[in-house]
């Protein structure tokens, strides 16, 4: 097999890597926001494994470069910061981040260029929020151009009305149920489980 034939381009690739690292669960899930899902995607769990972070930083990367080469790359904290770092990596640019402060985005640690063009970069999007807190916060210390958005999960459905298409390795669209009509609940093998950080 030719290196162009083993180079892992598509979805499935990803989607495969995520089930091996335990990061995409199926059962009967309660998501932060109170919808019920067969499906549960934490990239922590991907990220741990340094070799997983280097194959999907690199493969940002080489989408990036389509766009043009920024001068930096910027992520939000937490579940940015490993992702942001390895695009950062193969870029061979300098890398960022914002952090929350007072519950406020902010870019705390650094100045960044005053010109040329960056990248925002997370694990995962699904609202946008964090990537436009963190574009607000890195337009608000410097003249720098937003030159695109990219992640490795697009789970956007297409929503996103104030940023840029994200660069994505996979874009996944779960179905999601209220409580009330979720068909999970009706079948008493699949008890539901709350995974996730947030209360």
């Amino acid at each position: 097999m030719s290196k162009e034939q083993n180079k892992p381009l598509d979805y499935k690739y990803i989607e495969q890597l995520m089930k091996e690292s335990g990061a995409l669960l199926e059962g009967h899930f309660l998501l932060s926001s109170g919808l019920h899902s067969p499906y549960y995607l934490q990239c922590a769990l991907f990220l741990r494994f340094p070799k997983n972070a280097e194959i999907a930083g690199k493969l940002l990367a080489e989408k990036i470069v389509k766009l043009g080469k920024p001068d930096f790359v910027v992520s939000p904290a937490l579940g940015g910061l490993i992702i942001g770092h390895e695009v950062a990596r193969a870029l061979d640019v300098p890398f960022l981040f914002c952090e929350r402060e007072g519950g406020i985005m902010k870019m705390r640690r650094f100045t960044p260029p005053s010109g040329g063009k960056y990248v925002v970069v997370e694990d995962v999007i699904t609202t946008g929020k964090s990537t436009l807190e963190t574009i607000e916060a890195v337009n608000a210390k410097t003249s720098a151009d937003l030159l695109g958005v990219a992640c490795i999960v697009d789970r956007s459905s297409g929503k996103l009305q104030s940023l840029p298409s994200p660069i994505s390795l996979w874009q996944v669209d779960f179905p999601v149920y209220s409580p009330e009509d979720c068909p999970l609940c009706k079948d008493s093998s699949l008890p539901l489980v709350k995974p996730g950080s947030r209360s």
